[in-house]
Formats: structure tokens, sequence, C-alpha cells
């Protein structure tokens, strides 16, 4: 079962209040990276489902935080207005769509092959963007509008002003971060959780393993989706290169920087690396050696990531065969 202890709950609400609170007195410049910030990490905690809780190592990740931006530019990308409720299904079916076919596949292996195959789907679909003269190749595709957030004629929130999709993102972040908490405490994230422990365990219990994975690889990739239509939307702009394999890296960079398995991790490591990447730069011309020297050391003296330093982290307490008393699927 996966528990948050009390201090960490309290912990999580002080920097969540802390948030709420920026727009107040932090600076235009800072309001648009904390937005960033929460994006990535949206983008992170998708992965984390992966990596940290059913034991699949993907270094394609990014293919679908590339693709919901895609959909969302190249549907709606022209257009001087459109609806949040028709372009945000859009751009999460087609990630979940991609998903799937990638999934379909790469779930039947494990191990360097599973990692290598999301590789090549990725760099494949990195590739159809960048050489497509359609989808303007490596120039990319403007948006000239931003979502509408309406029910009828009443506008419930203006997405152009910097603020008002600040405070959008964050609930998203809320959102998914406790959708992803409650999958995993179901019945279906304790199957997930023990085939990250034990897969050929689970197996002999009954569980069609490779269904499960599948499940969970859909699920990541439809939020990675959502990381980039937001991303797309905040941007306006969108290029090949957010579903490069350095962007799959980056983002993995950040789960183990923030800590695997704990989903509020990966929003720690976001928010580091994205304020060491803005720091640093004014230090020195050689600052990636520095962040690499970073993160290195947070490797080796805090191998559970910075997620460790706010007290107890996730456990995940999985009693094998306690599976056998939840619904088979």
């Amino acid at each position: 079962m996966l528990k948050i202890t009390k201090p960490v709950w309290l912990f999580l609400l002080f920097v969540l209040g802390l948030v709420l609170w920026f727009p107040a007195f932090g600076e235009s410049f800072y309001i648009e990276l904390m937005t960033n910030i929460m994006i990535i990490a949206i983008f992170a905690m998708s992965l984390d489902l992966l990596v940290g809780f059913t034991g699949l190592a993907s270094l394609g990740h990014a293919a679908y935080f590339g693709i919901g931006a895609y959909c969302l530019a190249i549907f709606f990308g022209p257009s001087e207005s459109f609806s949040i409720w028709v372009a945000l299904p859009v751009s999460l079916a087609g990630a979940a769509l991609a998903a799937f076919v990638v999934g379909w596949i790469a779930v039947r292996t494990s191990g360097v092959y599973f990692i290598m195959l999301t590789l090549a789907f990725a760099q494949m679909f990195y590739y159809f963007f960048f050489e497509s003269k359609h989808f303007n190749g490596d120039d990319g595709i403007f948006m000239f509008a931003k979502p509408e957030v309406n029910i009828g004629s009443l506008q419930l929130m203006d997405l152009g002003d910097e603020v008002t999709f600040y405070y959008f993102t964050l609930g998203v972040l809320v959102a998914v971060f406790l959708f992803l908490v409650m999958i995993i405490r179901a019945p279906f994230g304790q199957v997930i959780t023990g085939i990250c422990v034990n897969e050929s365990r689970v197996r002999s219990l009954g569980y069609a393993t490779r269904r499960y994975k599948l499940v969970s690889f859909v699920i990541a990739g439809t939020l990675a989706g959502l990381a980039g239509f937001l991303e797309a939307a905040h941007a306006g702009f969108i290029t090949p290169s957010y579903l490069g394999w350095h962007e799959s890296g980056t983002i993995l960079v950040v789960v183990i920087l923030g800590g695997i398995g704990t989903f509020y991790g990966p929003i720690f490591g976001a928010a580091a690396l994205v304020l060491l990447e803005d720091f640093l730069p004014d230090l020195t011309d050689h600052w990636k050696l520095l962040l690499g020297g970073i993160i290195i050391l947070v490797v080796l003296f805090l191998p559970n990531g910075i997620s460790s330093l706010s007290g107890k982290r996730f456990r995940r307490r999985v009693s094998i065969p306690s599976l056998a008393h939840t619904d088979k699927k």
C-alpha cells in the first residue's frame, strides 16, 4: 500500500501555499518560469509512473509530450479562437493513441530491449515531424491564439493572461498528482507496483501483466501529452526538438534528481533543474559542466533524490500475496 506520511503532506501543503501566493510578489519573468517548472513537473510525474512504479525505463517518453503539443498546433494553430473543451481531448487522444501503439509492441520486451524500442519509436516520430514540409519541418508551428475556457458565452478564465495561465497550470498539476496517488493506492496500482518488484510472481497469481503494463504506459503517455498541450498553449510555438531523445533524457534526469517512485519528487526535480539552468549561466560560460557536477553529487549523497530532504519519502509497501485478493482483470 502506498502511504504518504503526515509530515510530508504538511510540507507539500506548505509548498503549495507558497506557490499560490507567489504571483502576488513575483515578477512577470519568474511567474512564467514557475509555469514552465509546473509543466515540466507534470511531464516528469507521468514518467515516474512508468519508471518508479511499473519498472519500465523509457527513453522515448518525450514522443507523447511532443505529439500532444503538435496535435494542438496542427489542428488549432491557425485558428484565431478555439475552445479548450475541443482542443484538449484532441491532444490527449493523439498522445494516448501513440502510446497505445508503441506500448502494445514495447511491453512484449524488457530491460535494454524495452529502452531501445521506446527510443527508436521516439526518433521515428521526431524525424517524421523534422522532415515533414507539411508541418514546417524544423521551423516548427506557431500558435496564433490561446485556448478559450468558456461555457456558452460565459468566459471562465482568460488563458492569455500570464497569471491566469499560472493558476490554471497549478490546478492541473495538483489534479494530476492526486490522480496518480489515487491510481497507485487502487488495486490496479498494487498490481503494477508488484510487477515492478517481481513480475514473474505477479504473473503466477493469474494476472495478465502485459495488459497492466500497457495500461500504465498509455496513462503515462496521455499525461505527457497533457504536459505537451500546456507547453504549446503557453509558449505558442512547437518544434520537433520537443520529441527528441535529449528531451526524454532530460526528463529522466528530472525524475532521478527529484526522487524516483514519489510523484512529488519530480516536482522538486523540475524546480531544481530549471532554476539551476536559469542561475548557473550567470556564473560561468561552462555552466553545463557545473550542472553535471551538481547532479552527480545529488546522486552520490542523496540516492533517493532531493525529495528525501523533506522527510520520509513515499514508501511503497507491497505485499505480493495480497494481490490475490484484488479483482483480477
